[in-house]
């Protein structure tokens, strides 16, 4: 959605989705993600109440997904043949 130059996350290279971030309001983003999501689950115990635990990390991903909608480049599906060098199994 935004400029190459401004995107905080750039569409991967294979598949669909955006890949690691190449800011550091990127990398802000994800540790506060986690941030979020560990203390949702240190605050609200998933074991008792389960419900209340999913709703509140659904929104932070929710919440997630937009600002990689709104910061990333656009999720285009991509197929890239991989060269015989760069394969991780030979």
């Amino acid at each position: 959605m935004t400029d190459k130059n401004t995107s905080w996350f750039p569409a991967k290279e294979n598949g669909w989705g955006w890949g690691r971030p190449t800011a550091w309001q990127g990398w802000f983003v994800q540790m506060f993600y986690l941030f979020a999501v560990g203390f949702i689950s240190y605050w609200v115990d998933p074991k008792v109440e389960l419900l209340k635990w999913a709703l509140l990390v659904s929104v932070s991903t929710l919440i997630l997904l937009a600002i990689y909608y709104i910061k990333g480049e656009s999720p285009n599906w991509k197929w890239k043949p991989i060269e015989k060098s760069k394969k991780r199994f030979k």
